[in-house]
């Protein structure tokens, strides 16, 4: 389904986030001479004298490098030549995390990377692949980025430092609500509202709801925060009804109602949802604050169409203390088996500091304190203050609320995943699939000590 392009409109910024600071220089690389182990090059100083060691690290992250990492390396480089940075991009999916998680196991260079999700954080302390940061003494991370990023411990430590602030929610395409009549979702929408939203928006040309796959299970991990992941005789939550609910609904969306592309067709196309959003294919996209780096390049993704947001959809009225997916995120941690720990440690503190200011611009709010959040604000908008709804820009985007942080382990997370699929790939009915996926979910609980 297609149809057309963006909106136009004013955005100006009045944020509320506890953020970074002052981002570093800029400058060069020292001439190269000799290749050396562990990471480490040697240059010749200007004098043609006296060679110094130089360390190289690199670092992995999800983001496209012209969306702020190559800004951001190169400040660092520029300023810290005895230290040099290279940028290594991997695309947050399956075979992007298994593409990092390779280079971990085989040592082919990965001093320092992102996660995106716990379960995957989890996997690779259990792989002894992230380092514990309670080595390093003089940086208090719960000071720094809040209460909140306690939420990323492990078993009381850190073996990444949360660097970002933010919440997945809805984007959505304001002209088009408003010719169907439609207001700004209030805060306490559900899926049944969201799925008559879809039915109304959609027309021949244009989806009702796209959704960003990296988000799919935030509304269904929400339901998890609010009944628990296991029963209080503890049994396996996974098939409990407002889980059921929502697959059912969102399997409606797909065959009966046709206002969202079916599993199978997204899955096997890739389809880029979030561009296609922006070019008017979609009324209203489920995704988070990443889809910024795009909606923000008006020269790749030229539009006339203002933006407006909405929190993420409750499951159902009938779910108690519903909270947003997100808060802190982007975890940076360090390669247990670098060489070069401290190095990689001292950029670390830069670039949750200020060092990362550059990747405002893309959506990625910084959270230290230490950062100026009006300076943040001004890059995500710059060049781009008419394109957005304000208002509901600065309820949602920058607004307060409670969070969670999926804490599913990563096993989990893949047994549920093949179970759902078969059911939104039309191969089980949605009761057999939710009792497999319990029933797989309590063997490995009385597997676990």
């Amino acid at each position: 389904m297609k149809r057309n392009r963006w909106m136009s409109a004013s955005l100006v910024l009045a944020l509320t986030v506890s953020l970074l600071a002052a981002c570093s220089g800029n400058g060069g690389n020292g001439g190269e001479v000799n290749s050396g182990g562990n990471g480490k090059t040697e240059t010749e100083s200007s004098s043609g004298g006296k060679k110094t060691e130089v360390i190289k690290l690199k670092m992995w992250g999800g983001v496209p490098v012209e969306a702020g990492p190559q800004a951001v390396v190169d400040a660092w480089n520029a300023e810290h030549p005895d230290i040099q940075v290279e940028y290594e991009r991997f695309v947050n999916d399956d075979a992007g995390n298994m593409k990092l998680d390779t280079a971990l196991t085989t040592g082919q260079g990965a001093d320092l990377f992102v996660n995106y999700a716990m379960p995957r954080l989890k996997q690779r302390i259990d792989a002894g692949q992230a380092l514990d940061l309670s080595e390093f003494a003089d940086y208090n991370i719960d000071e720094q980025m809040g209460r909140d990023a306690s939420q990323w411990k492990v078993d009381g430590k850190y073996y990444g430092m949360p660097t970002t602030r933010g919440i997945s929610f809805m984007w959505l395409n304001k002209d088009m609500l408003d010719a169907a009549g439609l207001p700004i979702p209030p805060a306490d929408w559900t899926w049944a509202d969201l799925r008559e939203y879809a039915k109304k928006l959609k027309t021949d040309a244009t989806w009702g709801l796209l959704r960003h796959e990296a988000i799919f299970m935030n509304p269904f991990n929400s339901v998890l925060e609010s009944v628990g992941v296991t029963r209080a005789d503890g049994t396996s939550n996974l098939d409990h009804p407002l889980l059921k609910e929502g697959f059912s609904t969102w399997h409606d969306m797909m065959f009966a109602d046709k206002s969202t592309p079916t599993y199978g067709e997204q899955m096997t196309s890739k389809m880029p949802v979030d561009t296609m959003f922006l070019k008017g294919e979609s009324a209203m996209l489920d995704a988070g604050g990443f889809i910024f780096r795009n909606a923000n390049n008006l020269t790749d993704n030229p539009r006339t169409f203002k933006i407006a947001f909405a929190t993420t959809p409750r499951m159902s009225a009938d779910q108690q203390g519903a909270k947003a997916a997100g808060g802190l995120g982007d975890v940076l941690s360090i390669n247990a088996k670098s060489a070069n720990k401290e190095a990689a440690w001292q950029f670390l503190k830069w670039y949750a500091d200020g060092g990362m200011l550059p990747m405002a611009a893309g959506g990625r709010i910084p959270a230290s304190k230490s950062v100026n959040g009006d300076e943040a604000a001004a890059l995500l908008l710059k060049g781009v203050e008419d394109k957005y709804d304000i208002d509901s820009l600065k309820k949602v985007v920058f607004g307060q609320f409670e969070t969670f942080v999926e804490s599913l382990p990563q096993q989990v997370v893949d047994i549920r995943k093949a179970e759902y699929e078969k059911y939104l790939l039309q191969q089980a009915e949605l009761d057999a699939s939710l009792a497999e996926m319990a029933e797989k979910h309590n063997e490995f609980l009385k597997q676990q000590p």
